[in-house]
C-alpha cells in the first residue's frame, strides 16, 4: 500500500470537463482514466472521434472496432501513437488484453487481431493520450476543472460519442444532472 495513501487512484473512473476548463484540447472531454498512482496519470477521450478509419493505419483491426469503425483523438500527447481500448466481459482476458479496471483493459496491438477477435466485447482505438505529470491532475481538480464520475462499459463504445458528455453528466444522481443542459455557447444565454 506504499504511495497509494497520498493519492487514492481513480483508474478506472471518467474525467468528466467542466463547462469552466478552457483548454481547448478538452472541451467537453469524457476522459477515461486507465492510470493514476503517485507518478501521473494517463487516459484517453472518449469522445473525439476523427475521419480516419481504423483499417486505414492498423490493418486486420478495422472489423473488431465497433461503429464508428474510426480512430478517436485520445488525447494531445503521442499523437502518432495508438492505443486499443476493449471491454471484455467475464473473468479472464484473452493473450494481448491487459485488464485496467473491471471489464476495461488494453490491447497489445502487436499481437495477431485474432487472437483477441473472438473475447472482445467491444474496441475503440486511439491516437494519443491524456497525460499528467506527479500532482498535475490533482491540482486540476481541486480548480475545479473536473468532474469524476463512475464509467460503464459501454462508455468505451458510445455508439453517439458526440453525445457522450451530456449522456454521462445526465446520468447521474447529483446536481451534476443539471449541467448536461449547460449551452454550448454561455455567452448566447
Amino acid at each position: 500500500m506504499s504511495g497509494m495513501t497520498e493519492v487514492s487512484s481513480l483508474t478506472g473512473r471518467l474525467l468528466v470537463a467542466t463547462p469552466a476548463l478552457s483548454d481547448p484540447n478538452f472541451d467537453r472531454a469524457v476522459v477515461l482514466l486507465l492510470d493514476h498512482d503517485e507518478e501521473g496519470s494517463l487516459g484517453v477521450v472518449l469522445n473525439r472521434p476523427t475521419p480516419v478509419g481504423v483499417e486505414d493505419i492498423l490493418e486486420g483491426w478495422g472489423d473488431l472496432a465497433g461503429a464508428p469503425g474510426v480512430v478517436f483523438q485520445g488525447g494531445p500527447v503521442s499523437l502518432d501513437s495508438a492505443l486499443g481500448v476493449a471491454v471484455i466481459p467475464g473473468e479472464d482476458g484473452p493473450l494481448g488484453w491487459r485488464r485496467v479496471h473491471g471489464a476495461i483493459g488494453l490491447v497489445d496491438l502487436e499481437a495477431p487481431p485474432e487472437l483477441l477477435a473472438s473475447a472482445l466485447g467491444s474496441l475503440r482505438i486511439f491516437a494519443g493520450y491524456a497525460g499528467w505529470g506527479p500532482g498535475q491532475l490533482e491540482d486540476e481538480l481541486a480548480e475545479g476543472a473536473w468532474y469524476v464520475v463512475e464509467s460503464e462499459p459501454g462508455d468505451v463504445s458510445s455508439p453517439v460519442p458526440e453525445r457522450l458528455w451530456r449522456a454521462v453528466l445526465r446520468r447521474q444522481r447529483s446536481e451534476l444532472a443539471m449541467v448536461a443542459t449547460y449551452p454550448d455557447d454561455a455567452s448566447l444565454n
